[in-house]
């Protein structure tokens, strides 16, 4: 389910959802091997059975903007997957240990209530000040900055503001933590930005295991190998012409025998992760066997002679006997992998390292992080000097890095357009806090505004939206703090690099959510009319659009009309506008703006030639249509941000293409191959918007280098986008698609990634 600002199906079947999570949570938590993962899926458990209580207890609003009865809209909620308030406040719960602290050391009972209370004191709004000024807090979460930004207020002489604001607080002091978590230092400069801190990567080491496989072969080649070699040669002792037994033991070979029974009872018990020499069939086990029984004075049966002398022979003849040149060159080179360190030693190495840094934060550095071992590390561990730490690990780190957002992007520690999208917080609260001239207050801000980042959204019906920043009441009561000029400069200029790092970073995929709820609030701080809009779910979708999305078609008409992007998909940018200006009328005719576009809705469900019924393709195929008459913020980034990502449409065109191809690789022999085909048709539509940017050479230089590339792909990718490239072709030609989107008898198709009538096109297996 996708994480939605507008979501419009009234709500049905949530109740069989989250049991459905819930039964999986409860099988997670009785059968999986991982004792960490046991206690997370036991706290899940809790939380989708709060979901289930509290929906049939009627506490619960599901698709409310205020689903928990008795919490305003300004409260983060807990939320679980799918956007399920379980009922519970992420600022609630019982003490933490930091509220405990604060109480003792104040001299109040360890409760919320008096610790608002003395918050409000003059002893307690100093230490709020000395906080403010030295900047040695962390806000978790939203509600954690309230009682700073009243301690602001007060010193600043708005004392007005600071009790309003203390009287909205004050009904839930009981019940919500408004205190910061102190921490040993101020908050880093967040122009650089990181997607772990070095305290997330060094868990991330810690949880890792050996790898039972390749340290059982580990055991096997220093352990196990070399015994057997032993057992080997005490054998032969009693050979000629390689049979062994031909000899008669002496009492000397015999207790020389004994020993070597001793030493094994003694390395079985030590060395357990290799089992192979307690199968009966194996050599070692043959030869270990039919010592003891000599040993304790009994003769070998003719079945249990025959197997010792053919494990004697058969390890002569596959490695030579030991001591011979390929035997001991066999030894010596498993030997030398034997004591190659493990992956897990060097992971406790470079976990030694990662922790003499600042947890908190990133790592300016992490080549010297992953470097080989040192002179000195081998003193202190044993593990061999040079050893190069394994890129598994060097990945780990690697995500530690700060630097510039574009950096990361390059180095692949950003790898998708989602992970983009978890990173830009920290640069929009800094943006953001620019706004506030005061130093303190700045800060303040910044801290919040990465707080009310990680505020996971609720599902959300009827157009409600998600609750806005600018909507909590600390926010609110220092709104007028703000140097507007200076903030619209700031925020104008990180939405257009924000909007080209994605853009140029992950031209074959859509945004998501998360990123253009952040490029929405920096367009609504710019004071610019960029409307973005959001990606919906054909699960939960009632068939009605917001207004914005009406307003980002007329935009991409603006840019796009005439070109191929309108011919390709048979777009009527002019109606489009028309539609705007007749609903815009409509609307000052009434007095007041609708929520919705019913008009915008109508030509959706026309293009997709939806049948009425609603079902989740049909549903996915209207879906579909706005994006492709919005081009899904592509327009808006272009036309109205006035983004411009190098190095130029025509090279975005030519990666998009890439993607297409790498997705419909994907598509053969794929049980269920519908959500790569939508993607695919989603970079497809990237691919026409770019190429319409181009110039009539460039988009010839384009069109001839796409058939090229499927040849650099498996032949099953050209066969099945032949109709698609043939289409394009069409179309640039100045052709045109009938009314069913095909051309030329079904050898041209227009590309679309929803099919609801029957199978999609491009799963169908190809001829050839």
């Amino acid at each position: 389910m996708n994480d939605n600002a507008e979501q419009q199906l009234p709500f049905a079947g949530g109740p069989p959802y989250a049991q459905a999570q819930l039964a999986r949570a409860f099988g997670t938590a009785l059968t999986h091997e991982d004792a960490a993962t046991r206690r997370r899926a036991e706290e899940r458990i809790r939380r989708w059975r709060n979901v289930l209580d509290g929906i049939a207890g009627g506490r619960l609003s599901v698709g409310s903007r205020t689903p928990v009865a008795g919490l305003p809209a300004w409260v983060t909620p807990e939320v679980v997957r799918g956007g399920f308030a379980t009922g519970a406040a992420s600022a609630g719960g019982p003490l933490l240990p930091y509220e405990r602290d604060a109480a003792r050391r104040a001299g109040v009972p360890a409760e919320r209530r008096a610790l608002f209370a003395y918050s409000l004191t003059e002893a307690g709004l100093a230490g709020l000040c000395r906080l403010l000024d030295n900047g040695c807090y962390e806000v978790a979460v939203p509600e954690e900055a309230a009682l700073l930004t009243v301690a602001w207020l007060v010193r600043s002489g708005q004392v007005p503001e600071a009790l309003e604001l203390v009287d909205v607080l004050e009904p839930f002091a009981g019940q919500l933590r408004f205190t910061p978590r102190p921490t040993s230092a101020p908050a880093p400069d967040a122009s650089a930005v990181h997607r772990r801190t070095v305290g997330e990567a060094g868990q991330a080491l810690a949880r890792r295991r050996p790898h039972a496989a390749v340290e059982a072969q580990r055991e096997a080649l220093a352990v196990w190998q070399p015994f057997a070699d032993e057992l080997l040669v005490h054998w032969l002792e009693t050979a000629e012409d390689g049979r062994v037994l031909v000899r008669t033991p002496g009492q000397d070979w015999l207790a020389r025998g004994a020993a070597l029974l001793d030493r094994y009872r003694r390395l079985a018990e030590v060395h357990t992760r290799c089992g192979k020499h307690r199968k009966p069939k194996e050599n070692l086990a043959i030869l270990r066997a039919s010592l003891e029984t000599t040993v304790a004075g009994r003769p070998l049966d003719a079945r249990r002679l025959g197997l010792l002398r053919h494990a004697v022979s058969s390890m002569v003849r596959r490695r030579g006997a030991p001591g011979s040149v390929p035997h001991a060159a066999l030894r010596a080179r498993q030997a030398a992998q034997a004591a190659l360190p493990s992956h897990h030693a060097l992971a406790q190495l470079v976990l030694r390292r990662l922790g003499e840094l600042p947890q908190d934060v990133g790592a300016a550095d992490v080549e010297s992080l992953v470097g080989a071992v040192t002179e000195e590390e081998h003193r202190e561990t044993g593990l061999p000097v040079g050893a190069a730490v394994p890129a598994a690990i060097r990945q780990v780190v690697a995500s530690t890095l700060s630097a510039p957002v574009g950096t990361l992007i390059e180095r692949g520690v950003v790898p998708s357009a989602e992970v983009l999208a978890e990173l830009v917080p920290q640069l929009v609260a800094t943006t953001t806090a620019q706004a506030y001239p005061d130093a303190a207050l700045r800060r303040l801000m910044a801290a919040h505004y990465r707080a009310f980042a990680r505020r996971r959204s609720l599902l959300l019906l009827n157009l409600e939206r998600q609750v806005r920043v600018e909507e909590l009441p600390w926010v609110r009561a220092v709104a007028g703090q703000r140097a507007a000029d200076a903030a619209q400069d700031d925020a104008l200029t990180t939405l257009r690099h924000l909007g080209e790092l994605a853009v140029q970073g992950f031209p074959g995929t859509l945004l998501p959510n998360p990123l253009i709820r952040e490029l929405g609030s920096l367009a609504r701080q710019a004071d610019l009319d960029a409307p973005l809009v959001e990606e919906l779910a054909a699960d939960i979708f009632m068939g009605t659009f917001s207004r914005k999305f009406l307003t980002a078609a007329r935009i991409a008409g603006e840019l796009l009309g005439g070109t191929l992007y309108e011919r390709y998909y048979g777009i009527d940018y002019a109606a489009l506008r028309n539609l705007a200006i007749v609903e815009t009328s409509t609307a000052l005719v009434r007095g007041h703006q609708p929520r919705t576009s019913p008009g915008f809705a109508r030509l959706c469900g026309e293009r997709a030639g939806a049948s009425g019924h609603g079902s989740v393709a049909e549903c996915g195929a209207v879906i579909e249509q706005a994006q492709i008459l919005t081009t899904h913020n592509l327009a808006t980034l272009v036309g109205r941000v006035g983004i411009a990502p190098e190095p130029g449409p025509a090279d975005l065109a030519r990666r998009c293409f890439r993607t297409v191809c790498r997705l419909t690789a994907r598509v053969h022999d794929h049980p269920r191959p519908l959500a790569t085909i939508k993607d695919a048709a989603y970079a497809w539509r990237h691919l026409v918007f770019h190429l319409a940017l181009c110039d009539p050479g460039e988009q010839a230089r384009v069109l001839a280098w796409l058939a090229k590339e499927t040849d650099r792909h498996p032949w099953h990718v050209a066969a099945r986008l032949a109709p698609a490239l043939a289409g394009l072709r069409l179309v640039a030609g100045g052709g045109s698609f009938g009314p069913d989107g095909t051309a030329r008898g079904g050898a041209a198709r227009r590309f679309l990634g929803w099919s609801a009538r029957g199978r999609h096109w491009l799963s169908a297996p190809p001829a050839g």
